[in-house]
């Protein structure tokens, strides 16, 4: 959410806010952002989703290691969980309750890049993330008891 402070016509491009909603929790997200603990010498994948995921025989074996690092690897859990609420999976804060800063991490990342220029991705990408940004704002909302977002458009209702 630091980077929607620093420029937030690209999220509010969306319609899924309001300036003056954003105005008045953008404070209380940065801070929720900030105090997520990204620290740990966990291995982690960094791009978890349904596409990374290959089925052989009775496994499963996540591919795609580019970006892998060490870190928290709840960071990885959190980040897959929009994708997986949007194919059928629960609410993320069934899976990683009593995680305000980590839905904060994730709905800042998603909140900074879907409204950003197709050029500068893809229009796929912009859509999905978009897409898991309606899953990931609704939760770092209820996790912060923040009021919901006033001023979206009813095709962009979160």
């Amino acid at each position: 959410m630091a980077q929607v402070a620093q420029d937030p016509a690209p999220f509010l491009r969306l319609g899924l806010g309001s300036a003056a909603w954003l105005a008045s929790t953008i404070n209380t997200l940065v801070v929720a952002e900030a105090d997520a603990s990204l620290a740990g010498e966990e291995l982690m994948h960094c791009d978890v989703r349904s596409d990374n995921f290959c089925f052989v025989s009775n496994r499963v074996v996540l591919v795609d290691w580019n970006w892998a690092c060490r870190g928290n690897s709840i960071v990885d859990i959190a980040a897959w969980l929009p994708s997986l609420h949007l194919e059928g999976g629960p609410l993320p804060e069934s899976i990683l309750p009593g995680q305000p800063h980590l839905a904060a991490l994730i709905s800042g990342y998603f909140a900074a890049r879907a409204g950003l220029p197709v050029a500068q991705a893809s229009a796929q990408i912009r859509a999905i993330q978009l897409a898991q940004l309606r899953v990931a704002l609704p939760w770092v909302v209820r996790a912060l008891g923040l009021s919901p977002p006033q001023g979206e458009t009813q095709a962009s209702r979160v």
